[in-house]
């Protein structure tokens, strides 16, 4: 998987793992430097939102209302910034999919597209160093007890794509308790992007 990315070009990977990994962080860091998009499921919603369409209007009053876009919707919302021209040398997804039936309609959104997702990189912390990570932080979001919950639901929610992607041998797991330098540049190992080629 991924020689095709080999320069940079064409990877189309999903970044996995638990609130305070440093996934975001590493998603704008590599995509910043291959020169694609870094996408994070809140982007995506807002940006739906601010296009005024019809789908748009159906986020916007889902958002507002405090509930959860369902799979339906958020398909339709992956589908259509997927087709963005921006997207034509590859992409990293933060956030999307978040369970299995999330990951099959990726799967099928990219199909469609004749592509392949190139990898899913599962960054993996210890929980007791996401909670002092947190704690760290000091904001009310942070408080050990709510850490903790938010812990919880990824392990229910999300931890099963892991095993998802390793039966399609497309996940890759990097120790995530590093340096951030050193986590970027295990990634592009695992990516199979020579780091000497990116900017």
């Amino acid at each position: 998987m991924g020689g095709e990315a080999e320069d940079g070009r064409g990877v189309r990977a999903v970044l996995l793992g638990p609130p305070n990994s440093g996934k975001g962080t590493q998603a704008r860091a590599i995509a910043r430097r291959l020169g694609i998009p870094a996408i994070s499921t809140g982007d995506m919603l807002r940006d739906a939102v601010a296009a005024g369409t019809e789908l748009g209007r159906r986020v916007g009053e889902v958002l507002a209302a405090g509930e959860l876009v369902d799979d339906g919707t958020m398909a339709r919302v992956v589908r259509e910034r997927l087709a963005r021209p921006d997207t034509a040398a590859g992409f990293l997804l933060d956030g999307y999919p978040r369970t299995e039936s999330q990951a099959e309609t990726l799967t099928e959104i990219l199909a469609e597209r004749g592509e392949e997702l190139s990898a899913a990189i599962s960054i993996d912390v210890p929980e007791a160093i996401l909670v002092a990570r947190a704690r760290g932080r000091g904001r009310e979001d942070d408080r050990e007890e709510v850490m903790r919950e938010r812990l919880r639901v990824y392990r229910e929610k999300t931890a099963p794509l892991v095993g998802y992607y390793e039966k399609r041998d497309q996940l890759r797991v990097v120790d995530g308790d590093r340096p951030v330098e050193e986590v970027t540049s295990q990634i592009f190992v695992e990516l199979g992007v020579p780091e000497s080629e990116v900017a």
